[in-house]
């Protein structure tokens, strides 16, 4: 259904922060209902593997806007800035004009060649930001604002609307802070949940055997982790071991949903702007987040870990003259993808500095020849503030490889502090949870090596170098 239109569509681009797919019901979420984020997968496609190349903010955040790998873009960890000198989507946009705002969530640094570029408008939270009555960095000035993050960035998205040049296209990015940690609702939704058991994930009481070292090293544990100022109150004080663990997985997951519902109802308020401006037919919609989050899963919290729940992003898109309504899509589309995706739909040239590549012609519901089957995925920031090993790997559609090499490299923010190296092997459709590690089994020696030769083979493609054990 490729578009003869000739007209270069408006791009309003929404990211929330840790919003893993399975808390979204388009998803098939056992937890909660996203109505308004639905529509979008109702009247467009859902993408069931998209995923990020670097499970955490800030370098997910650089690498869909240049389109490149961390090691390229140079933003490894939380602790890098992006230099804002390089060549980003916005600013090509920009050049051929587009009008281009960014409203939220930067957290890429600020200041100097670490604000925002290629944008006309730009409003932006210091750092992680706060969600009651945030401070912005609104083009060099400091402003306060009333209110609840998740309803101002909205406002504010809207208000560069209204006021934008309607001759020519737009290219919005609205990034929420929600459902970041220490996930704090907003009044409307602060009693959400309030008389209902939030059912447990099936891996909620992962003893981590039969896995590397890694897993149970992690310091993100539901029943040992988790703060006061996660959890708000103290915990009943007659309670100890597995009902303390449920009571404190409650008190998380409920935040963490009314922070995500307060998300849907901003979305909605977005979609019917766009639908009262007559501007819904010719504007692509996408709703995703920077990478998933264990919600329970493994008994965690946070990111990192190239496992599913946090490799995964969600992705929804809608734009109604080229994608079919309800579709749903299984290729593998990463967030280097993104980049090049809004250059074509722009009829912009895809710079060669690009690593990824435009998925336009799968949401048109083709199945283009030569398209990747693995991606590469790597985790720089060794041992910080979560306790997890800096790793790197590969996907299939079957099987996934991880290798630990558990060195800090001189990374930004790491822990010079190196752990023994291991691998971890998965066949993802046995053992879709990731629960047992087949690397050492004899069964699976083959595919160890296909997958090992396939993980240096991207190595190579993408310019990443291999780890040398130090001697």
């Amino acid at each position: 259904m490729k578009s003869n239109s000739g007209i270069r569509p408006n791009i309003v681009f929404v990211m929330s922060d840790d919003h893993a797919a399975h808390a979204m019901s388009c998803y098939g979420s056992k937890i909660n209902e996203t109505p308004n984020i639905d529509r979008i997968a109702n009247e467009g496609m859902r993408m069931d593997n998209c995923f990020c190349t670097n499970a955490i903010c800030t370098p997910s955040r650089a690498s869909i806007l240049t389109g490149t790998y961390n090691h390229i873009n140079g933003v490894r960890t939380l602790s890098d800035r992006l230099d804002g000198r390089q060549l980003t989507m916005p600013k090509l946009l920009q050049q051929n004009g587009y009008q281009t705002a960014i409203v939220g969530k930067w957290h890429l640094g600020h200041g100097g060649d670490s604000d925002p570029t290629g944008f006309d408008y730009w409003s932006i939270l210091p750092g992680q930001g706060d969600y009651h009555d945030p401070n912005f960095i609104e083009m060099g000035k400091n402003i306060s604002e009333k209110g609840y993050a998740t309803d101002i960035i909205t406002d504010k998205s809207i208000g560069w609307l209204e006021q934008r040049d309607k001759e020519k296209p737009f290219f919005l990015m609205c990034h929420h802070k929600a459902p970041h940690r220490p996930w704090i609702p907003d009044e409307k939704h602060a009693h959400l949940y309030e008389d209902i058991n939030i059912p447990e994930p099936a891996t909620f009481n992962d003893d981590y055997a039969n896995r590397a070292s890694a897993a149970e090293a992690a310091i993100m544990r539901i029943d040992r982790d988790l703060t006061k100022r996660d959890l708000k109150i103290d915990p009943p004080e007659h309670l100890e071991g597995a009902a303390l663990k449920s009571w404190k997985y409650q008190r998380y997951i409920k935040d963490y949903l009314r922070c995500v519902a307060s998300v849907d109802d901003n979305v909605g308020r977005l979609l019917d702007y766009l639908d009262a401006e007559g501007l819904s037919d010719d504007t692509i919609v996408i709703y995703t987040s920077d990478q998933g989050f264990f919600l329970g899963d493994h008994g965690w919290y946070d990111k990192r870990f190239m496992y599913e729940e946090s490799l995964r992003m969600p992705f929804v898109i809608r734009y109604p003259r080229e994608i079919t309504a309800g579709s749903v899509d299984k290729h593998i589309v990463l967030n280097v993808d993104f980049a090049p995706m809004f250059l074509d739909y722009a009829g912009i040239e895809i710079p060669q500095s690009m690593q990824g590549v435009s998925f336009r012609a799968i949401l048109q519901g083709e199945n283009p020849q030569r398209w990747r089957t693995s991606m590469y995925y790597r985790y720089w920031e060794h041992l910080s503030e979560h306790g997890v090993y800096a790793h790197y790997g590969v996907r299939t559609d079957q099987y996934k490889l991880i290798y630990y090499y558990a060195d800090a490299l001189g990374t930004n923010g790491s822990v010079d502090e190196s752990k023994e190296p291991e691998w971890e092997l998965f066949d993802l459709k046995k053992d879709p949870q990731e629960m047992i590690n087949v690397y050492h089994d004899p069964d699976y020696e083959h595919i160890a090596d296909v997958m090992e030769n396939e993980l240096y083979r991207l190595q190579e493609e993408v310019g990443d170098e291999r780890f040398i054990e130090k001697n």
